[in-house]
């Protein structure tokens, strides 16, 4: 079988497995595993970088690990050092820059698809942000794809805005520069309209939001259904603040719901995102759940698979990774539990990790 036709009968199955979710069927254990160890099969083949890094630990399209926990992943950094993709990177149709730069150099994640990219993302959007299947209308404190096409946010949120919104999307961040005064006038109209607002932000640019109202004086009411997607976006800042507390902070100045204000986890090496389950939980023990396609693993320093309620790093099996690898190591820490995830934050130092901590014991970072 060509390479096109190997990758499109792949996608095929992983659009159905998305299609037969937003049905509310599920993807069972076993349906997982098998179809993580084709995927990873079909990389070896098809992507040297990722091959010849299975290969130094024993593992080849012939010598596949016995279930999806085994796959070896690549760790996130590695995306700055080679271009691990299974075709040629000249003929993508989507490229998203990681953040960081290793030795100047970004890092890069191809798709040769749009398709199964947009799929994922917006089942994942529809079941953590829009469960009621509102229309809403989009405000957004992220990259405009226009200026930047290389912020998989701003990707994300200019094809929810366009399939979920009402037509009046507003972008407010331009470079490093809020645009306040034009959100604030927007604001004001949607209220004018009753019109639901969704405000999709890092919460770096949240936190300046809200002091820039504050220091306006101004206490926005957005109309009842109102919400806020908080996409972290912290790291690298000179200041950051509790999460209880930027949120309590965002419920004053913008009139949203506390239980309305939910977190997105998600990387630009991944496909796929967590959401928060429940908005009203305290913040630091909301659980955060995946589509079915993308688990995580919570691993101690020597990559074995740590006991639910123990903190370590997260490696994430993302099986929407079709073109890249399905499995990626992270420098995140976080508690897998029955009912998902707690993510906890950056990895500063090996101590925490092998740590067995009680729920109320987590603490935001």
């Amino acid at each position: 079988m060509s390479y096109a036709r190997e990758s499109r009968a792949l996608d095929d199955e992983l659009l159905a497995v998305i299609a037969r979710w937003r049905a509310g069927r599920t993807l069972t254990d076993g349906d997982f595993d098998d179809l993580a160890l084709r995927i990873f099969a079909y990389q070896l083949r098809y992507n040297a970088p990722f091959a010849q890094y299975a290969a130094s630990l024993g593992y080849s399209s012939r010598a596949l690990p016995a279930s999806w926990q085994a796959i070896p992943p690549v760790p996130a950094a590695a995306f700055k050092e080679a271009t691990l993709a299974t075709f040629d990177p000249a003929t993508s149709v989507l490229a998203f820059e990681t953040s960081g730069t290793t030795r100047g150099v970004g890092g890069r994640h191809y798709f040769d698809t749009a398709a199964l990219y947009d799929a994922a993302l917006l089942a994942g959007f529809d079941a953590g942000l829009r469960r009621d299947g509102a229309r809403l209308r989009y405000a957004n404190f992220v990259p405009n794809p226009a200026e930047r096409p290389q912020s998989s946010l701003g990707y994300m949120m200019a094809r929810v805005s366009s399939q979920f919104g009402d037509g009046e999307t507003g972008w407010y961040l331009r470079g490093d520069e809020l645009l306040v005064d034009a959100f604030v006038r927007d604001a004001y109209a949607a209220c004018a309209d009753r019109q639901p607002v969704c405000i999709a932000t890092t919460a770096f640019a949240l936190l300046h939001l809200v002091e820039a109202l504050a220091a306006r004086g101004i206490a926005l009411q957005l109309p009842p259904g109102s919400r806020v997607m908080e996409t972290g976006g912290f790291k690298g800042r000179t200041r950051s603040v509790a999460r209880a507390e930027l949120y309590a902070a965002a419920t004053d100045r913008l009139g949203v719901a506390p239980d309305a204000i939910r977190a997105e986890y998600g990387m630009t090496e991944l496909t796929s995102q967590y959401y928060d389950a429940d908005g009203s939980l305290p913040i630091e023990r909301r659980r955060k759940v995946a589509p079915p396609w993308l688990r995580t693993r919570v691993v101690g320093p020597d990559g074995t698979t740590l006991p639910d309620g123990t903190v370590g790093a997260l490696v994430h099996v993302d099986l929407a990774n079709r073109g890249s690898c399905v499995a990626i190591a992270t420098d995140d820490l976080g508690v897998r539990f029955d009912d998902g995830l707690v993510l906890i934050g950056r990895d500063a130092g090996a101590s925490l990790r092998g740590c067995s901590l009680d729920a109320e014991d987590l603490l935001p970072r």
